[in-house]
């Protein structure tokens, strides 16, 4: 059996259902295949699964605060979430997407030549072909630890009870997150982190203030801590080892790492499709493969690896295929954000990446979230606003110059940063920024009173010129 379609997407997770979503709109016949679960990493044991544990470990503490809250029903909270996974899957079950007109089909996707793939003795062909296959945990190559049969965001999601102690490694989003949400749910927690820094592609203040946090909430951090052993103790616990010489001993051992791209079985040489030096699928700006008609989405195109990037590239990438004028994807104000407490929203460059591109032409305004009225009313003050700007295409320095990246760190940071990624798609001057007028007391109202710092003293701070890493 043959089937010929305008689209044949491989891989129906964020980036890939996008890409099936944009072919419908545009008339055309989409076969998609999924060789796991419909919905992929994001709705199975990513974003949705992670943000739901979250929520509750959030109330939880809360509740303790208070001192409304004493033991925790993990079981139950587990159960919380796996219903809230079913509920957001019914919205990319089978039924759905044929009541589409999408043509799903189930099984691994391999390459049989240009355009050309096989699912279990299916031949499909596409005018079209999009990849998107996304990614998958990566275990380090540490000795003895695949021995202790580490977990990592595809099962944490399938414990039923909380491990005593838990040794996250790795301290980047998911290790953070993670991390910090058993903490609150009562395991004894510590994080591994081999960098200097947490979330060491963030601004270090980010670090500092998270470090602070988590030590606060009981959590050990460990930095410069890279784990280079692991063994099984003799009452059945796991001990992992670092170069500095710790040994850490906990009940479960999470791996929060990296990431690897997703592309066993799919024979992309057989297509004409290159890997990267990384084993990624190597694209242009435009998310076309070296192969004809051939495109990739998504994780399995490694740099940005959030749900919203992926969808954005599922869209253009078919938009490019189909349409007659192809746009290169534009990730310069892609925003992104960690959803410990507080959460870090985050969109551009960093300080040292603007002094990089500019020099000190690139200007930074800072300000404390604690100098907020609104952290004094919440009793939230652990946080900040970084605004970042450059010279302007048009005025230069003038007016403030654009805004080149930002970094927002309170309780609602994930949120608030959409007003600087928004100003940065614009090239928006810093002065429209501090001329908006924004709600009293939201925690919003911190990005205009730093932008105010690019044009005069605000609250005893100024905007000063950006500075190397150091």
């Amino acid at each position: 059996m043959n089937i010929d379609s305008d689209v044949v997407v491989v891989g129906a997770g964020a980036a890939g259902l996008a890409a099936a979503f944009a072919a419908r709109r545009k008339g055309a016949s989409v076969t998609l295949v999924e060789r796991r679960r419909l919905g992929g990493d994001c709705t199975w044991t990513g974003c949705v699964p992670s943000k739901s544990l979250l929520e509750q470990a959030r109330r939880v503490h809360g509740g303790r605060r208070m001192g409304l809250v004493g033991s925790v029903d993990f079981s139950a909270v587990m159960e919380r979430v796996r219903d809230t996974v079913l509920k957001v899957s019914e919205d990319e079950s089978r039924p759905t997407l044929e009541a589409m007109g999408i043509r799903v089909v189930e099984g691994e996707a391999a390459f049989t030549g240009p355009r050309q793939l096989e699912v279990d003795g299916t031949g499909l062909r596409g005018r079209v072909v999009v990849l998107a296959t996304g990614s998958v945990a990566l275990v380090p190559d540490v000795p003895g630890l695949r021995a202790l049969n580490p977990l990592t965001n595809d099962t944490v999601f399938d414990l039923r009870r909380l491990p005593p102690r838990l040794a996250v490694m790795g301290g980047g989003p998911i290790g953070l997150e993670l991390g910090q949400a058993f903490a609150r749910l009562g395991s004894e927690v510590t994080i591994l982190q081999g960098p200097d820094l947490l979330a060491p592609k963030e601004e270090p203040e980010v670090s500092d203030v998270l470090a602070e946090v988590l030590t606060t909430e009981g959590v050990r951090v460990l930095t410069g801590s890279y784990v280079d052993r692991a063994e099984r103790a003799a009452d059945g616990s796991a001990v992992l080892g670092t170069r500095d010489g710790l040994r850490v001993a906990a009940d479960a051992v999470l791996c929060a790492t990296g990431r690897r791209s997703q592309t066993d079985g799919l024979a992309p040489e057989r297509g004409g499709v290159a890997l990267t030096d990384r084993g990624f699928i190597a694209t242009d700006d435009k998310l076309r493969t070296t192969a004809e008609g051939v495109y990739a989405v998504g994780d399995i195109v490694g740099g940005l690896l959030f749900t919203h990037a992926g969808y954005e590239m599922g869209t253009l990438a078919v938009n490019n295929g189909l349409g007659r004028r192809a746009r290169p994807f534009d990730s310069r104000a892609v925003p992104w954000a960690t959803f410990t407490e507080p959460e870090v929203g985050r969109v551009g460059m960093t300080e040292a990446q603007a002094f990089e591109a500019h020099g000190d032409a690139a200007k930074v305004a800072y300000l404390p979230i604690a100098e907020t009225d609104r952290a004094k009313t919440a009793g939230e003050t652990a946080g900040f606003v970084k605004l970042v700007a450059g010279p302007h295409g048009v005025v230069r320095g003038l007016a403030g110059g654009q805004l080149v990246g930002a970094t927002v760190v309170c309780p609602t940071g994930g949120d608030v940063v959409h007003e600087l990624a928004l100003a940065m798609r614009t090239h928006t001057i810093t002065g429209r920024i501090a001329q908006t007028v924004h709600a009293y007391p939201s925690w919003s109202l911190a990005v205009r009173e730093a932008a105010i710092q690019f044009f005069f003293e605000y609250k005893g701070r100024r905007a000063r010129p950006a500075r190397p890493a150091p």
